[in-house]
């Protein structure tokens, strides 16, 4: 548990003037009246109520927002009053607690009516201060980062809240790191086994193609400087939810997706954000129907950033979002830049709206409507900005992806329906079967006998369902001419590396590859699903011919030393190849390697004589250097086994292991692993968080301990 010291040392981070001994006195309010309590994972209580301040820390929040956090549940869940709260900490941090535990109390997820009355409360809580749904949200996100320790009912129940709720709602008030992390947790929970896919799909890739974030983040820097423009170049992967989602969405196979990594570019000035545009163009081919400009064209929350997509190295589409750094705090915090400090004053963010504006709008258009359920579905249209709610002619409402055409709404509402489509109606007025539908309008489908889907039919449908539906017919209906194709086609392809294409090869192939039989995997042959190189290399991966590259020798994996000079890598960061390093001299010791963010570093910013420009040896580094994984897993029969197993299986060795700390319910340990670089370290920590057994992870860097 962070200590009240600390909580206050990261307030003073963006807000030197807090007022430390309000914080002091809360923090031992909080703690007093929780004790004796327990979290399910056996923690004390007032471990949640400080983690919920620490995140709000990273908004650069007021001192009444995180004395709100860990206050928040002490009036719903100890002997502690609204009065008593109100005497201690003033009138404003009690309505904030206060609000706080009405929405605590607020049973989202009931029965429509109940639901639509609920949302309707936990609006007008907003509008009167929006920092009470803070709180709230960093609640939310905390309990879904610890929610391993609830019954598997419950945490299917708080997951789905989520995915339907708090997620939306930290979405449509711009706080999108949030968002994805919410989502992000909330999939894990509902459905485990396809977010463990695509992780292992990742790592699978990442083998493949080696660390493509840090080649493109490199090349767009490159074009950066030589055009003279100052900007800070971010990329990373996508979250699994949102992976999942444009997979769903456009019924396309992971290999398949072509912008599962993002790109930001920062830059100083709204005019600078154009110059960055005109050279990623130049040196990039941009991807049609794939520009967003909203700095010229704000979204109604604040965001404000260029979007456009171009074609990368080896013709992968990569996503390259552009704007200034106002612009970048207004897109990750929303809501939360309308409140935050810096240097102990108000940030006066001229891109950040006044979201209570949205809010009481919102309520007020909405508070005299006596149909619960139609204030419920309106409050969705407004939250939902990336959906699309339509209604049938009975007035039944049928939700669908933005974008969607009349043909997903068809298919929606039953296979049947959409393969015999012809034609359809909306609002009255027929319409081409490509038109965009919009939130609100009324659609009515009209079939014929006989009617089979077209093969154009795949690139009007936008959602998983209706593709995969259409494609499904289309295949049956050609089966036969694609299986005798995809036999020539694979009979080809085994010949062209000296082997046969058997049927039990085949069967072998089908098998690796999680299709049902060989007639399957050879009509998805013969309509190009899969291609015929795949399949041979499913069998015969050594055919790939990838020979593993020289390793460097380990008595010297940097550049910079002089010769014959010792040195060795902090225990502090423990830095390791693909990460910017810097040297410290120290008598005696040599040369002592720290990373580049480490905070130990700070202590030498006085001594510029004592630091060495390192940088460390290109090519393939042996698995030698150590780095320390905090990890909590479940206490069951086998779970430590099949950790330790994974990590081997990354070809990693463990040279250290030690318990930290031991509940009914959960370990927590540290692993010190044998690694040969960042990508190395990654690919392990990826496959620990796609074990269901892994509560928590995190690399562990103590700085604590001596250099």
């Amino acid at each position: 548990m962070i200590d009240v010291e600390d909580l206050i040392a990261l307030v003073r981070n963006y807000n030197p003037a807090t007022d430390a001994a309000l914080i002091k006195r809360a923090y031992s309010y909080g703690q007093r009246m929780h004790e004796g309590q327990f979290r399910r994972s056996g923690e004390p209580y007032f471990t949640h109520p400080v983690a919920v301040a620490a995140i709000l820390t990273e908004q650069a929040l007021d001192d009444a927002t995180i004395v709100t956090a860990l206050l928040h549940d002490t009036i719903e869940d100890t002997k502690s009053t609204y009065r008593e709260v109100s005497d201690l900490f003033g009138s404003e941090i009690a309505e904030l607690v206060d609000g706080v535990t009405k929405l605590t109390n607020l049973q989202l997820s009931s029965s429509e009516a109940k639901q639509a009355e609920n949302f309707r409360k936990l609006l007008i809580a907003m509008s009167r201060d929006l920092r009470v749904i803070l709180v709230k949200l960093a609640d939310r996100l905390h309990n879904m980062r610890t929610i391993k320790s609830l019954p598997p009912e419950k945490q299917v129940r708080k997951a789905r809240e989520t995915m339907d709720i708090f997620a939306p709602l930290a979405g449509r008030m711009g706080m999108q790191q949030m968002r994805e992390e919410l989502e992000d947790l909330a999939f894990k929970v509902l459905n485990p086994e396809a977010r463990a896919s695509i992780i292992r799909r990742f790592v699978m890739l990442q083998r493949e193609t080696g660390d493509v974030v840090h080649r493109i983040t490199a090349d767009i820097r490159l074009e950066l400087e030589k055009a003279g423009i100052d900007a800070d170049v971010y990329g990373r992967a996508k979250k699994p939810y949102s992976i999942w989602r444009k997979m769903q969405e456009k019924d396309l196979a992971f290999s398949r997706l072509s912008d599962i990594y993002g790109f930001r570019v920062i830059t100083g000035s709204e005019a600078d954000c154009y110059r960055v545009l005109g050279v990623i163009h130049q040196r990039w081919r941009a991807v049609p129907t794939r520009f967003k400009d909203y700095i010229s064209q704000p979204k109604s929350n604040g965001y404000r950033s260029i979007h456009t997509t171009v074609s990368g190295r080896d013709g992968k589409r990569v996503e390259v979002q552009i704007r200034t750094r106002q612009m970048h705090e207004v897109a990750e915090s929303g809501v939360a830049a309308h409140w935050s400090y810096r240097d102990g004053q108000r940030v006066h963010n001229p891109f950040a709206v006044d979201p209570a504006k949205w809010i009481a709008n919102l309520t007020e258009r909405f508070d005299a409507a006596d149909d619960h359920s139609e204030f419920l579905e309106n409050v969705k249209l407004e939250m939902y900005s990336d959906q699309v709610f339509c209604f049938t002619p009975k007035g039944d409402v049928v939700k669908l992806p933005k974008g969607a055409t009349p043909l997903d709404y068809a298919y929606a509402i039953h296979t049947r329906i959409g393969n015999s489509c012809v034609s359809a109606k909306v609002d009255g007025l027929r319409v081409p079967l490509w038109t965009r539908l919009k939130n609100g309008q009324s659609v009515e489908i009209i079939t014929a006998e006989g009617q089979r889907p077209q093969a154009s039919w795949v690139d009007i449908a936008v959602t998983g369902r209706a593709k995969a539906a259409i494609r499904r017919s289309l295949r049956e209906e050609d089966r036969s001419r694609f299986v005798k194709l995809g036999q020539e086609l694979a009979r080809v392809a085994f010949e062209h590396v000296g082997k046969k294409a058997t049927d039990k090869a085949l069967r072998t192939a089908a098998r690796t590859m999680g299709i049902p039989d060989t007639t399957e995997l050879l009509a998805r042959l013969g309509s190009a699903e899969i291609s015929a190189a795949k399949v041979v290399e499913t069998i015969y991966p050594e055919l790939a011919n990838i020979h593993p590259a020289e390793e460097i020798d380990a008595k010297r994996p940097v550049v910079g030393l002089a010769a014959g000079q010792i040195y060795r890598r902090a225990n502090c960061c423990q830095p390791v190849p693909g990460e910017r390093i810097v040297g410290i001299t120290y008598r005696g010791q040599g040369v002592i390697i720290h990373a580049i963010d480490c905070p130990a570093l700070a202590e030498f910013e006085e001594q510029p004589e004592r630091w060495v420009d390192l940088h460390w040896t290109e090519g393939r580094h042996p698995p030698v250097h150590t780095v320390s994984l905090n990890v909590t897993i479940s206490n069951d029969a086998g779970v430590l086994g099949r950790i330790c197993t994974l990590i081997g299986e990354q070809k990693a060795n463990i040279s250290d292991l030690h318990f930290v700390d031991r509940k009914p319910d959960f370990y927590r340990l540290l692993i010190e692993v044998d690694l040969r670089d960042v990508e190395h370290l990654h690919n392990v920590m990826t496959a620990l968080e796609a074990e269901s057994d892994v509560a928590q992870l995190e690399r562990y860097r103590d700085l604590s301990r001596k250099p």
